[in-house]
């Protein structure tokens, strides 16, 4: 039998199906006219579409297709407004779904990534945070990721790379100095929660690399850029040793060594039976760092990982710091 003219195939009509149920979980409520202009259909094929769904399901454990094992929409909504609201879902239900704090972690991410310069008034992060909120296996926390200095910085540098300028800022390095930079800047990267500008520095004539979060008074400068990347050699290594370098003796997990591989000068390896037994031993490993600044931050990030041996101006700087970030979140007595 000859199919009829303009009638849609059976396959078609299935993808359609398939695609119509996510569309309507995804709005939680929506006209028939929406509907069809969505999907470029007739409205009256979006009804019987959505009368087909209210008698499509998964059998439950009785394999009777019972009423709790169907598709339900709000029918007074259907048939006096012309709306379409789903008020029981079969199957996606029983799907594994975030946690309430998964979700939320996950949508605080989003919103850091929305504030860079290349996602700023993206649909389709805003997209994706509400369709984590909705499927969560409960409501997330409301969350509000305050705008950084160096999500700014990111752009101003961006824009000076594309047009070919030279940058400018004060910034303080790890003694505490500020200085006046003028930077041709050669590439932008991030390491953890930090972004880091690589460029050529005019002051010191040499390549340099600059932590955003350290950098004010940031802009572009009306200077055209004398070298680019091409030009010179940009130092892959996280830290650049120099003369004024400070070396620092801890004690830190085999298994860390690789991820502080730019500081280590030397490692003491332990020997003895009961050393060599453990499967991630300790060792003592000489650190090169332009300061204590730096090793506070390296004792933060693999927190009781590392302990500092010596020099002991250094074990005090680090005990100094850590006793003052403590003491924020400690309640004072009451009266």
């Amino acid at each position: 039998m000859a199919k009829r003219p303009g009638a849609p195939r059976a396959q078609d009509k299935l993808i359609f199906l398939l695609s119509l149920v996510p569309y309507l979980i995804d709005r939680e409520r929506v006209t028939v006219d929406e509907a069809a202009r969505h999907f470029g259909l007739p409205p009256q094929q979006i009804r019987e579409a959505v009368e087909l769904l209210t008698v499509s399901g998964v059998p439950g454990d009785t394999r009777q297709y019972l009423a709790g094992d169907l598709f339900d929409i709000d029918w007074g909504s259907f048939e006096e407004d012309d709306e379409i609201v789903l008020t029981h879902r079969v199957a996606l239900d029983d799907s594994p779904r975030f946690s309430a704090r998964e979700a939320s972690a996950l949508i605080a991410g989003l919103q850091s990534l929305q504030r860079l310069p290349e996602f700023v008034d993206s649909d389709v992060i805003g997209g994706v945070m509400a369709k984590l909120a909705r499927g969560a296996s409960s409501a997330p926390g409301q969350l509000a990721v305050t705008e950084s200095y160096s999500a700014a910085a990111v752009g101003i540098i961006r824009s000076a790379l594309a047009a070919g300028r030279s940058v400018e800022f004060d910034y303080v390095d790890a003694r505490g100095s500020t200085e006046a930079r003028l930077v041709d800047p050669l590439r932008l990267e991030s390491q953890d929660q930090d972004w880091y500008l690589y460029g050529w520095c005019h002051l010191r004539e040499a390549t340099r690399r600059f932590r955003l979060d350290r950098m004010t008074q940031l802009r572009e400068s009306a200077a055209e850029v004398v070298f680019r990347e091409a030009d010179v050699v940009v130092p892959t290594a996280l830290f650049e040793p120099s003369d004024s370098d400070r070396t620092v003796t801890v004690l830190v997990r085999n298994s860390v060594l690789a991820l502080i591989d730019d500081y280590v000068v030397a490692v003491d390896r332990p020997t003895g039976a009961a050393s060599l037994e453990a499967a991630d031993p300790d060792v003592t490993a000489t650190l090169r760092l332009a300061h204590h600044h730096g090793l506070k931050r390296l004792v933060a990030a693999h927190p009781g990982l590392i302990t500092v041996l010596g020099p002991e101006d250094a074990r005090v700087a680090v005990a100094d710091w850590a006793a003052a970030g403590l003491a924020q979140y400690r309640t004072p007595p009451s009266d």
